[in-house]
């Protein structure tokens, strides 16, 4: 899997958890994983490992968001935008070896494809602000 395809399989399941709730998301993972066939160990290790990490520090990441989202707290923003702009501020606080830029504009183009009409914009500044 590229890390693109593996970027985007985050983003689902931590958009899919929102609906499920804090405490599920652990169980929801593994299904996410199962449904997704074949995986390389690797990839599926990286997945795991990743999403687990961001919801270590969702307080942090939020608190984050929220501080720089004028008017737009996480409680009110699209449930897939929100789920775009976690994992981009998770890979910009917490993942050296991912650049600013490239996380920015990899959140960019997933709000493009399951965001809202306005959704690369929006999602695109409120990282700018992050930055």
């Amino acid at each position: 899997m590229s890390r693109r395809e593996i970027r985007e399989q985050i983003f689902k399941i931590l958009f899919q958890t929102e609906f499920y709730g804090n405490q599920e998301w652990e169980e929801h993972l593994q299904l996410s994983l199962k449904g997704l066939g074949e995986l390389r160990e690797k990839d599926s290790d990286y997945i795991t490992a990743k999403v687990r990490d961001i919801y270590q520090h969702l307080s942090e990441i939020d608190e984050l968001i929220n501080s720089r989202a004028d008017r737009w707290k996480t409680g009110r923003m699209a449930k897939a935008e929100l789920a775009i702009i976690r994992l981009a501020v998770y890979e910009m606080k917490y993942e050296e070896e991912i650049p600013v830029s490239v996380a920015i504009n990899e959140a960019v183009e997933l709000a493009k494809i399951y965001g809202t009409d306005q959704g690369a914009g929006f999602v695109n500044g409120i990282l700018a602000k992050l930055a």
